[in-house]
């Protein structure tokens, strides 16, 4: 057999491949769809009463700020994981808002302490803060295991819970919209901690929700995209 008839055999049959949106882009289109639902949820629960005071008041906006940009910057970071060849300290971007975030709860708490003594971080059962915070970010994690799902999960329990962290800092988010509690220690331990709790249990289900065999075998089968330089 000749080479240029191998390179025909080999070829016959390929369909047309096409690179990956680059990681910002595929940010960029998640957090448009997500942010969508989210104001849906929030119009439909009803937004909290004192909204527009609270929308004044700068630890208020500091901290949901602080929430939308590790929900951001962990989609970011879930999106560039899935490109063969980054560097894995993407996976970081995500410290620094989420830092920011806590520390401004941190601080919250503080404050309440000086201000009212150990009374003012007496924690109260808050049972709601777990499924809320599960149902505003199912879309956005339905979204984000669909199109994570596009690209080459090569470590996929670190994808799955930076993607996670995405879809419930982006719930937290939504959340505050609607659910009047606002006490620095209740913030931080139910509604923070049912973030954290939400991308650990996405962790654990990373290897079954992305195995890397089956998209493989499936993009052999009709390939559509791939992930390569080009996209990030």
């Amino acid at each position: 057999m000749t080479a240029d008839r191998l390179i025909v055999q080999l070829v016959t049959g390929l369909e047309a491949t096409r690179s990956l949106p680059p990681p910002w882009l595929r940010t960029a289109r998640w957090l448009a769809l997500s942010l969508l639902f989210v104001v849906l949820v929030v119009i439909v629960a009803s937004p909290r009463g004192d909204l527009m005071v609270k929308l004044t008041e700068t630890r208020f906006l500091i901290e949901q700020a602080a929430a939308l940009l590790t929900a951001v910057a962990a989609a970011y970071a879930a999106f560039a994981s899935t490109i063969p060849g980054a560097s894995r300290k993407v996976i970081l971007v995500p410290v620094v808002p989420l830092a920011v975030w806590l520390g401004a709860l941190g601080q919250g708490c503080l404050d309440r302490w000086i201000g009212a003594g150990l009374e003012g971080l007496a924690l109260q059962p808050d049972w709601m803060c777990f499924p809320n915070i599960a149902l505003v970010g199912s879309i956005p994690a339905v979204a984000m295991v669909a199109m994570l799902r596009r690209g080459a999960p090569l470590t996929p329990r670190v994808t799955i819970a930076v993607g996670a962290l995405a879809a419930a800092g982006l719930g937290n988010f939504g959340l505050r919209m609607f659910h009047p509690q606002d006490a620095g220690i209740m913030v931080l331990v139910w509604q923070v901690g049912s973030v954290l709790i939400l991308s650990a249990l996405a962790g654990l289900v990373g290897r079954w929700l992305f195995n890397w065999n089956l998209v493989a075998r499936q993009a052999l089968r009709k390939p559509r995209y791939f992930s390569g330089a080009s996209g990030s």
